[in-house]
């Protein structure tokens, strides 16, 4: 996979889970993707103040991103 494909499948992953954070009042953005293998995005809105956010970067966010590029090992929320 190349790194366009790999950023392409990235957001993908993040318009997948957008939906369900803007029902939150929040957002995400694709800050940048580092050697192909380390996501960094960040948590907006509602998204930054919420207590559960780091569940939500795991849990959802970087489960999702898996899915779409199994080779991703990390994904990093830049407050």
């Amino acid at each position: 996979m190349t790194s366009e494909e790999i950023k392409l499948n990235v957001e993908k992953a993040l318009d997948e889970i957008r939906p369900f954070l803007e029902s939150d009042g929040g957002n995400i953005s694709l800050i940048d993707i580092e050697d192909d293998k380390h996501v960094k995005v960040r948590l907006e809105g509602a998204c930054i103040s919420c207590s559960v956010n780091q569940m939500t970067l795991k849990a959802g966010v970087e489960t999702t991103i898996k899915k779409y590029v199994p080779q991703i090992e990390t994904v990093i929320n830049i407050a």
